[in-house]
């Protein structure tokens, strides 16, 4: 069996933190969203080869941390596109790598920004149980954050019913970005590209395939977060501090309040400053501040500053509200 991740996004919504980096390498813990991956996929002997799937603007930056991993399995596969407006969109970058690297095998595919907490392998488990496409499912708890996603209607494991994105949600369970196809799937990836389909999601693809053939869905109970904004990326790092602080052993904190859910990176100087629910690069510097709800890039330095909700670029200086 192979594995594609998809890494080739953007990340607007993320921008300015990911304006200069994927957003697969935010650190969650003393990790990345995308390592987490890598390390379930590198566990399990049942996956032969992994492919990430990125595109040419980061190409060298994925080379450069794949080389500096320990992770035999990966291999990248880049796209041809250098900004969001040239994106072939999931499906057709999908089908291009299927053709590009001829992918002939079972495939997994998930997308490098999720964070899943249930494993893989479970995952791939039921995969191979069934026999058909199979995709992950999770109740969002609200018809709202369901519009964002693909709707589906389960009975008894199979799919019987898919919407991409509704604008009047049936329920709450969704589809998603971690799919198991067959073989013979893949080879419809040309076929529903060829019937002028919508290549953008993968959720469309599912929803021409539950029309077809049996697809069955693995539900799950536990955390997950689609990290693609802001909020979701602080959701997910405060999933994981469960309340905690995470405090780097190089980064200097003197006379300040650090509360709940707090990363401070290596090499960071806090002083005088308050701290609720945020995120702190390496090299960053805030002095006499209070920082609610933020995320702080790297070698920022901040003075005297009250904030909440933002989002400051590396090497910004911001000095009594003004720069």
């Amino acid at each position: 069996m192979d594995a594609i991740v998809l890494a080739g996004g953007y990340a607007t919504r993320l921008w300015p933190i990911t304006r200069h980096r994927p957003k697969m390498f935010l650190p969650i813990g003393e990790s990345t969203v995308i390592d987490r991956i890598f390390e379930e996929l590198e566990a399990d002997d049942r996956i032969d080869d992994v492919y990430v799937s990125t595109n040419e603007r980061f190409a060298e930056e994925f080379e450069i941390h794949l080389e500096e991993s320990s992770f035999e399995k990966p291999q990248l596969s880049v796209e041809e596109t250098t900004e969001e407006s040239e994106k072939f969109g999931v499906i057709g970058a999908l089908a291009q790598l299927v053709d590009r690297e001829r992918l002939t095998d079972d495939t997994l595919v998930i997308a490098g920004d999720n964070l899943i907490s249930f494993s893989v392998s479970e995952f791939v488990d039921e995969f191979q149980s069934v026999g058909t496409p199979t995709i992950a499912a999770y109740d969002v708890g609200s018809r709202d954050r369901a519009t964002s996603y693909g709707v589906i209607d389960v009975d008894d494991g199979r799919v019987v019913d898919f919407e991409e994105k509704p604008e009047q949600p049936a329920s709450t369970l969704v589809s998603i970005a971690c799919y198991g196809f067959p073989a013979d799937t893949l080879g419809l990836l040309q076929t529903y590209l060829a019937g002028d389909n919508n290549p953008d999601e993968p959720g469309w693809f599912v929803q021409w395939l539950v029309d077809r053939e049996r697809v069955n869905a693995f539900t799950f109970d536990e955390a997950w977060f689609d990290i693609g904004t802001p909020d979701s990326y602080l959701d997910a790092v405060s999933w994981y501090l469960d309340g905690g602080q995470l405090v780097h052993p190089s980064a200097t904190v003197e006379n300040s309040d650090l509360g709940e859910n707090v990363h401070v990176m290596a090499d960071a100087e806090i002083v005088d400053t308050e701290l609720e629910r945020a995120i702190v690069f390496p090299e960053a510097t805030l002095h006499s501040c209070e920082i609610r709800s933020s995320i702080i890039d790297e070698e920022t330095v901040l003075e005297n500053l009250n904030l909440a909700g933002a989002q400051i670029g590396a090497h910004t200086r911001i000095a009594n509200g003004g720069e």
